[in-house]
């Protein structure tokens, strides 16, 4: 009789138990779903972590999107590559890009719009180590860069009408936090960077080639899907995310990026003697892309 009652016991335990997990599974999927449907809702932009991306960082710690009632939602990667692989899939809305690569999307099939230029520049760094002084000497030497991008596009410009004893060869690294550590491992014959890793290559004492800014070209851009910007929902938020955005634009400005070193250091990987030296640098404001709705053909 007592082991049927420590048995009817054990069973009711184990009853009781079996609920409890099965209510908490029911309770975690419920919260999953929830939260995929808040990020569905939410404005989602791919950024890397560089300093073009810093309205976007700015405005979303100090909570002025949150302000404005609107939820903007950062996707960070390291590679330009995979903030594409997010547009073209429609996983975010937006992006901080080059002009190059989204005119290559767009000839692909996803039509984007363009809500202004970044202040992103790149510069062209030799590795110290291979006593590389200007672009001529880059025969027979690797150049790390993102295919079919700015990048390419300003290997193609610096090596216009120059003489190399052979071949350069370009080699694809996308990440731009492995290409920068390539360099300092020396490991990378020469690159293209962006800030705040140009910095870092630069406090390195390795060799600033070419400058984008005086190759007379602004390539850096934020773009928006046609998708989104089809949907007034989707147009009101964008809306509030420029303002938003322009207002970091006008708080970086003014105070300078020395001034928010501490979201530097957490959104681009920066460190103690990057934050110290990083350059001046003038952030323009962006506007909602122009959209048109065209008029539906009439039936015949």
């Amino acid at each position: 009789m007592k082991k049927i009652l420590i048995y009817g016991i054990a069973a009711l335990l184990m009853s009781a138990c079996g609920q409890t997990y099965e209510e908490k599974q029911r309770m975690t999927r419920a919260e999953r779903q929830r939260l995929a449907r808040e990020d569905s809702l939410a404005l989602k932009m791919a950024v890397m972590p560089t300093l073009d991306g810093m309205p976007l960082y700015l405005a979303k710690t100090r909570g002025w999107f949150d302000s404005l009632n609107v939820d903007v939602r950062l996707k960070v990667r390291n590679a330009q590559m995979d903030c594409d692989t997010a547009l073209v899939g429609g996983s975010v809305e937006g992006a901080v890009t080059d002009v190059k690569r989204m005119e290559r999307m767009v000839a692909q099939g996803t039509p984007l719009d363009s809500a202004g230029q970044t202040n992103a520049y790149w510069q062209l760094i030799a590795n110290r180590t291979v006593r590389v002084k200007n672009v001529s000497q880059l025969g027979d030497k690797m150049v790390a860069m993102t295919r079919y991008s700015a990048t390419d596009y300003l290997t193609d410009k610096a090596l216009e009408g120059v003489k190399t004893t052979s071949m350069v060869f370009r080699i694809q690294i996308n990440d731009v936090l492995i290409r920068l550590g390539m360099l300092i491992n020396n490991e990378m014959d020469a690159l293209w960077l962006t800030e705040p890793q140009a910095t870092t290559a630069r406090l390195y004492k390795h060799i600033v080639l070419k400058d984008s800014r005086k190759m007379g070209e602004p390539l850096g851009r934020v773009v928006f899907t046609r998708k989104a910007m089809s949907d007034e929902r989707r147009r009101q938020q964008i809306a509030a995310m420029v303002q938003g955005y322009n207002r970091a634009c006008d708080s970086l400005n003014q105070y300078g990026l020395k001034n928010y070193a501490d979201i530097v250091a957490t959104c681009c990987h920066a460190d103690a003697k990057t934050l110290q030296a990083l350059p001046k640098m003038t952030y323009p404001h962006i506007a909602v892309p122009k959209w048109e709705k065209k008029a539906a053909k009439p039936k015949k």
